[in-house]
C-alpha cells in the first residue's frame, strides 16, 4: 500500500454537535500518529451543518498541538476566500510553531454556496476564482525566503517555506499544479468523474521544480471498513444518505446508518450516488484492501488521502485501525 493519509471534515453527526465532532478530530488525529499515518488534512467549508472545520486554521493549531509527530495541513484552504497574505501569515505561524509538520492545500472552489461566499469576502468584485493562480504565486512568494526590495512581508511566514500543493476535481488545478512544479491532490472522494483524464494531464504536462523534481500525486478515497463486509455495508449509509441529499439539495448533519437503503431513493439517485462514490472502498477487511488496490493500480498514486464519514466515532476510530493494519501488512 502507499502512503495514507486522512482527510476530516470534523463532521458533525446527527443527534450530536459541534464541540464534540472537534473532540473526535483530535482524538482520531492521535490515534492516526500512533497508527503511522503520514498527514492528517482538514478541510474548509461553510456554512454547513454537517461540517465544524470552517476555521481550518485554528483546528489544524489545535490538532498539530495534540500531536506530536504527524503533518498536519488543509485540504485545503479554499483561497478564493482569503487574502494571500492572510493565509500566509496563518501558516507561516503555524509553521513557526511546530517547523517541519505543516502543509498547505489549496482550492480554488469557495467551498460553500454563493451567497455565503459573498459574505466571506464581500468586497471583492467576483473575480476571485480567475485570480486563483496569481494568488497561489503571491502566497508562496510570502512564504520563501524574502527578496530584495520586497515591501509586503508574512511575519511570521516568510522563509518558512511551507510545502503548498494543490487541490482540485477538474482539469484547471491539474494544469496549474504540473505548470506550477507542486504536487497534486484530487478530490476523488467526492468528484471521481474526471480523475483519470486529471492525473494524465498533471503527469504528461508536468514542469519539474526545485523541490518537486518529480510529478506527485494524491487521491482521495472514501473508506468505511469493519470486521466483516455486512456491516461495513450499514456504516457506508450514512455517506450514502449525506450524498442523496447533496443531489435533492438538502444538507444537515451526517446521518445514522440505516439497515438498508431501498425505499429512500429512487434508480436515477441511486446511480448518482454511485458515480459520486465510484472512489470507495468499504466493507470487512479483505474486500477494503481488495478496492483499495484496485485504485492505486488504476491511477498509480504516489498516496492516498482517506475521508471516513462513519456516525459512531467508536466505528469510525476503528475503520482507520483496520486500515492502518492492512498497509502495514
Amino acid at each position: 500500500m502507499v502512503p495514507l493519509s486522512i482527510l476530516d471534515l470534523a463532521p458533525i453527526v446527527e443527534g450530536s454537535d459541534a464541540a464534540a465532532a472537534l473532540r473526535h478530530s483530535l482524538d482520531l488525529a492521535q490515534h492516526a500518529e500512533a497508527w503511522g499515518y503520514a498527514r492528517y488534512w482538514v478541510a474548509e467549508h461553510h456554512n454547513l451543518d454537517g461540517v465544524a472545520s470552517s476555521a481550518t486554521a485554528v483546528l489544524i493549531g489545535h490538532i498539530a498541538a495534540g500531536t506530536r509527530t504527524i503533518r498536519v495541513g488543509s485540504g485545503g484552504i479554499m483561497l478564493p476566500n482569503h487574502a494571500p497574505l492572510m493565509v500566509a501569515e496563518a501558516f507561516g505561524t503555524l509553521a513557526t510553531l511546530f517547523p517541519g509538520r505543516i502543509d498547505l492545500g489549496l482550492g480554488r472552489a469557495p467551498g460553500t454556496d454563493q451567497l455565503t461566499a459573498r459574505a466571506l469576502r464581500r468586497h471583492l468584485a467576483g473575480n476571485e476564482e480567475d485570480d486563483f493562480p496569481r494568488d497561489v504565486v503571491e502566497l508562496m512568494a510570502y512564504l520563501d525566503a524574502p527578496q530584495p526590495g520586497m515591501r509586503v512581508r508574512a511575519i511570521p511566514g516568510t522563509g518558512t517555506q511551507v510545502p503548498v500543493w494543490i487541490l482540485g476535481s477538474s482539469l484547471y488545478g491539474a494544469q496549474l499544479a504540473a505548470y506550477l512544479g507542486l504536487p497534486y491532490a484530487f478530490a476523488s472522494h467526492f468528484a471521481p468523474d474526471l480523475l483519470d483524464h486529471a492525473l494524465a494531464v498533471y503527469r504528461d504536462t508536468y514542469r519539474p521544480s526545485a523541490r518537486w523534481p518529480e510529478p506527485h500525486t494524491m487521491v482521495g478515497v472514501n473508506v468505511v471498513a469493519a470486521d466483516s463486509d455486512a456491516e461495513g455495508a450499514r456504516l457506508l449509509t450514512s455517506l450514502q444518505q449525506r450524498f442523496l441529499g447533496m443531489q435533492r439539495g438538502v444538507r444537515g448533519p451526517l446521518p445514522r446508518p440505516v439497515a438498508s437503503m431501498d425505499g429512500l431513493w429512487s434508480e436515477a439517485e441511486r446511480a448518482g450516488v454511485a458515480r459520486m462514490l465510484a472512489a470507495t472502498a468499504s466493507g470487512g477487511p479483505d474486500k477494503v484492501k481488495r478496492e483499495l488496490q484496485a485504485i492505486v493500480e488504476r491511477t498509480r498514486a504516489d498516496e492516498l488521502i482517506v475521508a471516513g464519514a462513519i456516525h459512531d466515532h467508536a466505528a469510525r476510530l476503528r475503520s482507520y485501525e483496520i486500515l492502518a493494519g492492512l498497509a502495514a501488512d
